[in-house]
């Protein structure tokens, strides 16, 4: 079975194929988030450096969601372009899985911490053991107070991951919490996490179409929370 992943949730723009469980391809593009220019290009030229065309595809897999509004929408509308054109299935991973799992070699419990801006962030956290995944914590987008005092209450070691840890890794050691830190310049966004997840998802018979398939925010947008706010209604943030 061939797979084909696409992520672009975050400030990278990456795309994979694995073919049987074994990652065969990966692209992955850091330089702006200019992912509407770049996604088409990237599978093109991803597939024919491993001598396929699209019609090889068995399975699509999609990050979707949380992240950027805008890249979010890139890459689940892309991806069910794909499905609906194939007729094949499309498989929506969940964005702050697959990050978690980019740290596939290390078990225990990883927290991936996203940027939502004015400090908050979009977070999870899971516990791996190895090819096992579980969520110990709901994806969610909150202050980074607020996930500071939920990682303590674990009183256990954390590993964060995502683009997030530069701008609160001081603010997170100040907090005496058993953390490390994975490096955000090697472990950001992987498409070859997203085929990975997909390929167990498929097993367990998780999968979706190209009309079902649906960004997840987990919250409004910007423009959503200021109509909101000048409206009187109650925002998330």
């Amino acid at each position: 079975m061939n797979i084909l992943a696409l992520d672009t949730s975050g400030s990278a723009a990456t795309a994979a194929v694995s073919t049987d469980g074994y990652m065969t391809g990966e692209l992955t593009i850091r330089n702006g988030r200019t992912h509407s220019q770049k996604v088409i290009p990237m599978v093109e030229s991803l597939l024919a450096m491993l001598d396929l065309k699209m019609i090889d595809i068995n399975l699509l897999a999609v990050a979707n969601g949380p992240g950027s509004f805008t890249g979010l929408r890139i890459g689940v509308v892309t991806m069910k372009a794909f499905a609906y054109a194939l007729k094949i299935p499309l498989i929506e991973v969940p964005t702050l899985m697959a990050l978690a799992c980019t740290l596939g070699e290390t078990d225990g419990m990883v927290c991936p911490i996203m940027d939502a801006r004015n400090r908050q962030v979009f977070t999870g956290i899971y516990r791996i053991d190895g090819d096992t995944v579980s969520v110990c914590h709901q994806d969610c987008a909150i202050h980074i107070e607020q996930l500071a005092e939920i990682v303590k209450s674990l009183n256990t070691p954390v590993r964060f991951v995502g683009d997030a840890v530069p701008i609160h890794k001081v603010f997170l050691m100040e907090q005496q919490i058993a953390a490390s830190f994975a490096p955000d310049e090697i472990f950001t966004h992987r498409a070859a996490s997203v085929a990975r997840l997909a390929m167990f998802m498929h097993r367990q018979g998780v999968e979706a179409d190209a009309f079902s398939a649906v960004p997840n925010y987990l919250r409004k947008s910007q423009a959503e929370r200021m109509k909101g706010s000048l409206s009187g209604e109650k925002t998330d943030g």
